[in-house]
């Protein structure tokens, strides 16, 4: 039995290889796009050298500043994860540092997704593992729990389930539901077809922008 504010679960099914390298191939505003645009991470930002992130969700809730249930998730973590790490947005700790963000790394894990502060931003901005978080501090973590693992978390204003997809590049950070994700995918690959033909098109002189005034027209008398 789990003790009162403590709480592990199996973690979820992978999604295939092929499902990740193609998302990889793709940037988060065009997965978004195919997502209502309504969806995503906000206040999150990149550490790291840009490199696209592709993985499959393994998720903490922790005491705002604490990071032992953290610890404790990298036990459920597989190559081809990435650790999606609710710290409730509380900046005044650092949830981590390079240290665990380099174990991360050394198990496999594709990234990580923090709401809350890591610290030593000077080594993590030289390299290119992903790490995403909301802010930095020079003061460490406490390691007195409680903590879940592998629950429905949130992570800048945006749900994650464990086994939801996440992806992430400069942009920022996208979680995908496994039954959406070949539908996103088509999309995503349709309008960069869509968007690449615009770039020629203004390259060629013969950018159409006949749309725009009626909309106006449309808007404001509406």
């Amino acid at each position: 039995m789990n003790p009162t504010g403590w709480k592990e679960f199996e973690s979820a099914p992978q999604a295939s290889s092929a499902t990740l390298d193609a998302l990889r191939e793709l940037a988060v505003s065009l997965l978004s796009d195919n997502m209502a645009r309504s969806g995503g991470a906000i206040g999150l930002r990149p550490y790291h050298r840009p490199r696209p992130m592709a993985g499959t969700a393994i998720t903490v809730r922790t005491r705002g500043g604490d990071n032992l249930a953290i610890h404790r998730a990298f036990d459920y973590c597989r190559p081809g994860d990435v650790l999606v790490i609710d710290g409730a947005g509380e900046v005044t700790q650092a949830l981590m540092g390079d240290i665990m963000a380099s174990f991360a790394q050394s198990l496999g894990v594709q990234g990580l997704v923090i709401d809350g502060a890591i610290r030593d931003v000077g080594a993590l901005s030289q390299r290119d593992f992903p790490v995403y978080a909301r802010g930095v501090t020079h003061r460490g973590p406490y390691k007195n729990g409680p903590g879940e693992i592998n629950v429905p978390v949130t992570v800048g204003g945006m749900v994650v389930h464990p086994g939801d997809i996440v992806v992430g590049d400069e942009d920022g950070v996208l979680a995908i539901a496994p039954a959406d994700v070949e539908a996103v995918i088509a999309g995503a690959r349709k309008q960069a077809a869509k968007e690449a033909a615009a770039l020629k098109s203004i390259a060629e002189g013969r950018f159409d922008r006949s749309w725009v005034i009626p909309q106006r027209d449309r808007m404001m008398n509406g």
